[in-house]
């Protein structure tokens, strides 16, 4: 009978957690759990420990948290765990070759994206951008590239019309542990390299780090775009406008045929059914707004606080 498959788990964010619980699976024993160092957090900027450190200690494994693996001493700490794999979901740190030689199976990468498009830091939210048809898992053996290894598996599937980058999140960390937890099993069983395949030269699409300043709608986009933008930018960095001169935080819209010779930004209607705006192409209803200080609104209930606004024209 096989010896426990030893894993070191590397991860940070909410979106490797189901992933975490996924390796404590039996023939398989945590060594330890890797994460980011504690950060400031929230109003009081309190030193606050990642998601994935709060779920390591609440099922008592030992935590690590190194600010990097360049010094010879933190690569000599990951050595003796004697871990035969890392598992790296959405870590933080770029790792280097001398890292990834030290586990007996190399390491493996759960990444948010049907590589190779969407390679890099925001894979989900430029999947929802872009209109992508679907999205999806791999499963990735890592090499030194940015998530250019070859592919142990991947799982798709097909994003959903009101598909939002907090939805598409949510159900991407679940499929990626479902992915991780059923290689790993075999793995387990087996002590045997799963085959994999070269990543294709075509198609490859890189999913930069999301920038706040890409949050601010452009009303000279058509419609269709500017609702992919408050979809993927849902929970953050959320978008963003001017609307009767007032600025809000806009959490969810639909684009619409109309708008006719309106210049684009300026508001047509205005009713419980939402704010209507013209843009480049088409019209964009707003249903849910946020003011400056404030919290999240339907439009009926904003349209309270500025009922000047309902004599808009329809």
């Amino acid at each position: 009978m096989n010896s426990p498959l030893r894993v070191v788990f590397a991860g940070t964010p909410e979106f490797a957690v189901p992933c975490l619980a996924a390796c404590a699976q039996p023939g398989v024993e945590i060594a330890a759990v890797y994460t980011q160092p504690d950060r400031p957090a929230g109003r009081g900027r309190k030193l606050t420990p990642s998601p994935v450190k709060q779920a390591a200690l609440e099922r008592g494994f030992r935590v690590e948290q190194p600010e990097n693996f360049r010094s010879a001493e933190a690569r000599a700490a990951l050595a003796g765990y004697a871990p035969d794999l890392l598992v790296v979901v959405a870590y933080g740190l770029i790792l280097s070759q001398r890292v990834l030689d030290i586990p007996r199976f190399g390491c493996w990468n759960v990444h948010a994206s049907l590589l190779p498009r969407w390679r890099g830091a925001a894979p989900i939210q430029r999947a929802v951008l872009a209109g992508d048809a679907q999205s999806g898992v791999c499963l990735m053996q890592m090499e030194k590239g940015l998530d250019t290894g070859p592919v142990i598996a991947c799982s798709a599937t097909p994003l959903a019309p009101d598909e939002t980058g907090g939805s598409l999140h949510d159900r991407l960390s679940a499929l990626g542990a479902e992915l991780l937890g059923t290689e790993l099993a075999t793995l387990a069983r087996t002590r045997l390299r799963p085959a994999s395949e070269v990543q294709p030269a075509d198609g490859v699409e890189y999913a930069a780090k999301l920038d706040k300043a890409e949050a601010v709608i452009r009303w000279s986009d058509p419609a269709v775009a500017i609702e992919r933008q408050v979809r993927a930018f849902d929970p953050w960095p959320v978008a963003e406008a001017e609307i009767a001169g007032e600025r809000l935080r806009i959490w969810a819209a639909q684009a619409l045929p109309g708008g006719g010779a309106a210049a684009p930004g300026s508001l047509v209607a205005a009713g419980r059914d939402g704010l209507d705006v013209a843009t480049g192409a088409g019209l964009l209803r707003i249903t849910e707004v946020q003011r400056a200080g404030g919290r999240r609104l339907p439009v009926r209930d904003y349209l309270n606080a500025r009922p000047e606004l309902r004599s808009a024209p329809a």
